[in-house]
């Protein structure tokens, strides 16, 4: 599938509407930083640490998502704030190109969304982004695992011993949640926003709830 940018702008933010010829589906992007500049990104796939070994974004690659995602995501920063933390996003809108990247390097295992089956990745629509926990100095905090770890520890629901840990995940998910998104019952880091099904075509949204419904987590 081929995808160009279009940039043009809205009063608030500058929007990319990124055009996929294929699906011939138009969508409204914002980079975050130009939403909420205190918000901590550091895109994962745009170095080697991740799962493919391999920047998969090219230079300056920005996190980019929905406008009504970024609005919730300034809703939960600031939630965080109060606390003396806030978030670190380590992905955002992820081109399908990319997404199959991912499904090749994960050798299509079930943690990575098949980018032919169904919708895809809801990254791939900008309803989603992997985020965790950082101080106000910026410094990492104690989380479960590392991104993209495939592992049982990684699951939305902590059953190890560290109160630490449990600590700043319950708070994750309590500001994510209060802004308005869903967790995944396999990824602690990935949340989806309320009511993503409305920003996908009628048919992909069909295809997507029969894929994922019953992984998302809801009220804690």
């Amino acid at each position: 599938m081929r995808c160009f940018n279009v940039p043009f702008i809205l009063p608030a933010a500058a929007v990319v509407a990124v055009k996929c010829v294929a699906a011939q589906t138009a969508i409204p992007l914002v980079d975050i930083k130009s939403v909420d500049p205190t918000i901590v990104i550091e895109l994962r796939y745009a170095g080697a640490n991740n799962l493919a070994g391999q920047a998969l974004y090219p230079p300056g690659a920005r996190a980019l998502v929905r406008p009504e995602v970024a609005s919730r995501l300034v809703a939960a920063q600031a939630f965080l704030r109060h606390y003396q933390y806030q978030l670190k996003i380590w992905d955002a809108y992820r081109p399908k190109s990319v997404q199959m990247q991912l499904w090749q390097a994960a050798h299509y295992n079930d943690y990575v969304a098949d980018p032919h089956a169904g919708a895809g990745s809801l990254h791939s629509w900008g309803v989603a982004v992997d985020a965790t926990l950082i101080d106000t100095s910026n410094r990492p905090v104690l989380m479960p695992t590392d991104f993209d770890d495939f592992t049982p520890a990684a699951m939305w629901h902590y059953w190890g011993p560290d109160p630490a840990i449990r600590s700043h995940l319950h708070l994750l998910q309590i500001a994510m949640q209060d802004a308005g998104f869903y967790g995944l019952h396999t990824e602690w880091w990935h949340f989806v926003i309320a009511g993503w099904q409305k920003y996908l075509p009628p048919e992909e949204s069909k295809r997507a709830l029969q894929a994922f419904g019953m992984r998302w987590q809801g009220k804690l």
